[in-house]
């Protein structure tokens, strides 16, 4: 039972020094609201001022300047505030929809109307980026337990390599796939690859 005390007394030492009519300056008052405690012993509030989330901001302002001065400077600079929007610069820009497709196919950001083959694909499954082969396609040899031995290590995925002129292979750790004409990511729900940010 002590600690309901405890408790008791720590909640009406709040409300003595909370829950009053607090001045703000000597040129105006500010009334914050009304606290008491309800037939269950809980504490309740009642709002009495219309305006009382200025009056808040303004009861926080003045308490972060005389109790935390530097943290007041940083939180809040002076000067007027100017909202800074990410450029496509610093952000990059990604693929919509995510288009792969042979050597004879551009590489770059694609778009439904420029097509061109990916070249930031990331797997969402292995979380590896996905490799590329320019005029090569993948040995229908090329199996799960190959790939996942020996990527991201290109010398040895060439054993599995054949030449195919036109035609790109990808893979990454737990998949692949052979392109020669632009193919929609859409179209090939088993590839779990997304486009990562190209560099502006």
């Amino acid at each position: 039972m002590d600690e309901d005390a405890d408790l008791d007394e720590l909640l009406d030492e709040v409300e003595q020094k909370f829950c009053r009519n607090v001045s703000v300056s000597s040129s105006a008052r500010v009334t914050a609201g009304e606290c008491g405690r309800d037939n269950a012993g809980r504490i309740k509030h009642k709002t009495t001022s219309p305006g009382l989330a200025a009056d808040i901001d303004v009861l926080l302002e003045e308490l972060l300047e005389e109790d935390f001065p530097q943290l007041k400077r940083e939180a809040f600079p002076e000067g007027p505030q100017v909202e800074t929007k990410p450029s496509a610069q610093s952000g990059g820009r990604k693929c919509c929809p995510v288009f792969v497709g042979g050597s004879a196919v551009a590489s770059g950001v694609g778009t439904a109307t420029s097509k061109r083959s990916c070249d930031q694909l990331r797997c969402t499954s292995c979380d590896f980026r996905v490799l590329t082969f320019d005029d090569r396609a993948w040995d229908p040899s090329c199996d799960y337990l190959f790939l996942r031995n020996n990527v991201p290590d290109r010398e040895k995925l060439g054993a599995r390599l054949r030449r195919s002129g036109g035609s790109r292979a990808f893979a990454c750790q737990c998949s692949w796939f052979s392109a020669d004409e632009p193919t929609d990511l859409r179209e090939q729900p088993r590839l779990r690859w997304v486009c990562g940010k190209h560099q502006a």
